[in-house]
């Protein structure tokens, strides 16, 4: 999701908070105690988008391949070029738990284990070349998606500071770090290729091979909409992954990558 469909989120959920402050000026307080008590529990339902940001190797469209770096490879006499790589986003949910713990009047320590299922897709444009003999060079130009598929494991320990409440609406601000485990297989990414000299087959990785485990840094803002039975929350909140987790490979898909990392966007509801 770019930058400015997210400004457009926040805009939006800005003037729904002042739209229901002005509603409410004159409304009771619905749960008037309920952020004086030490802890409390609910439930997170999330859309997310997952996409990974990218340190290319420098001058990579100009790197010469060889047909083993490209498992599907259509000849091997071939030399191969990637002239372009780049992320594409893809739609996933996020469920999970929320644990809240009162650290101050306005500031709470939450616990967020979840599970986030989602995938993340690159776009290759390969180029080939082919000396056919007698000053003859045949060009042929490929467009390939990989996916990645994820199921991840995530435990988000975040600050959360809050606005004093304005009747039944408060608006607040998260930090934190989310370690993240896939569970997901990556057996999926590999092939079985016949090699016409041994007459057997052997596997080859056939996509970007990336490691199981992340740290991301993330912020978010929010705004809690108190009703007589529950606090709902409305949150919107970005990930960075800190670490490289780009396990690379002799493959084509990673040689034009020095480094690999996790990105999400994720808009949730929050029931407590």
């Amino acid at each position: 999701m770019s930058f400015k469909k997210i400004l457009t989120i926040l805009a939006a959920l800005l003037f729904l908070f002042v739209q229901n402050v002005e509603a409410q000026r004159n409304i009771p307080k619905n749960l008037p105690t309920y952020d004086d008590k030490p802890y409390h529990f609910g439930f997170i339902l999330g859309y997310n988008q997952m996409l990974y940001s990218i340190n290319y190797v420098d001058n990579y469209q100009n790197i010469e391949h060889h047909p083993v770096e490209w498992p599907d490879c259509p000849s091997q006499s071939v030399t191969i070029y990637t002239y372009n790589a780049e992320p594409l986003s893809s739609h996933g949910f996020t469920v999970g738990i929320v644990g809240n713990l009162r650290l101050a009047k306005y500031f709470d320590l939450r616990l967020v284990p979840s599970l986030s299922f989602g995938e993340r897709k690159m776009l290759y444009s390969l180029h080939t070349t082919n000396d056919l003999g007698n000053g003859e060079i045949e060009h042929k130009n490929y467009d390939i998606t990989k996916s990645i598929h994820s199921t991840f494991v995530e435990i988000p320990l975040q600050v959360k500071y809050r606005s004093k409440r304005l009747n039944n609406v408060a608006a607040y601000l998260i930090t934190g770090l989310n370690y993240k485990i896939d569970l997901a297989s990556q057996k999926k990414n590999q092939i079985e290729v016949f090699n016409p000299i041994t007459n057997e087959y052997t596997t080859k990785i056939d996509n970007i091979r990336v490691k199981r485990t992340d740290l991301a840094a993330e912020i978010g803002a929010g705004f809690d909409f108190y009703t007589g039975y529950f606090k709902m929350g409305i949150e919107v909140k970005m990930g960075y992954g800190l670490f490289n987790i780009l396990d690379k490979e002799n493959v084509i898909y990673s040689s034009s990558f020095d480094k690999l990392h996790n990105k999400t966007f994720q808009l949730s509801l929050t029931f407590e």
